[in-house]
């Protein structure tokens, strides 16, 4: 538990976000950041990034002070979170809502499937949506597979259906942004 304070407030008092923490063995210690984010800040204009000259400063400042706490590792990683950005508290999902994500619930659908998909169903790819009830989110996501590039599509062919599940965060194993490989950047949600 020190070494997520330690950390975190470091990061923090550095003027970041700490995405999350994690050892692996051979004595790596792997610290993902981000730039603080606000619903604000977005209505100003794009988006910012973490650059290589900000995981090298808290880089730097990590080093110092985990050799004075005495905290054991064998290397240092800090890093952005990337394009599968894990999404964990209630401000990732505001962030993030009209996004394409994947997640994993830690029990199956059961009952909720309705017959639309499998009961022992986990693991889902959809647009992130907010509902009007206080915490309960919501994944929109189709079936039918996604035509291949350049593969014709008759627009008389009917869309299949959408379907939609609703969930609470503690409710959930894991949520990821899905990565999207796109050479002109994640689409605006405007």
């Amino acid at each position: 538990m020190a070494l997520q304070e330690t950390v975190e407030q470091i990061v923090t008092g550095l003027g970041y976000e700490l995405v999350e923490i994690e050892r692996s063995q051979g004595g790596l210690l792997r610290v993902t950041i981000d730039l603080p984010w606000t619903p604000e800040q977005e209505a100003l204009g794009g988006e910012q990034f973490v650059t290589v000259e900000d995981c090298e400063k808290v880089t730097r400042q990590l080093q110092f002070t985990l050799e004075v706490e005495e905290i054991a590792y064998q290397r240092l990683e800090v890093s952005s979170p990337g394009i599968d950005r894990p999404l964990r508290k209630e401000m990732d999902f505001l962030r993030f809502a009209g996004q394409e994500i994947d997640l994993t619930l830690k029990n199956p659908m059961g009952a909720q499937a309705n017959g639309l998909t499998s009961v022992l169903r986990k693991k889902f790819r959809g647009v992130l949506e907010s509902t009007d009830a206080e915490g309960v989110w919501q994944i929109v996501w189709s079936d039918a597979p996604k035509p291949k590039p350049g593969q014709r599509v008759s627009k008389k062919k009917e869309p299949a259906p959408l379907q939609a599940l609703s969930f609470k965060l503690d409710e959930l194993k894991e949520a990821r942004l899905a990565p999207i490989v796109d050479f002109k950047g994640r689409q605006s949600k405007r």
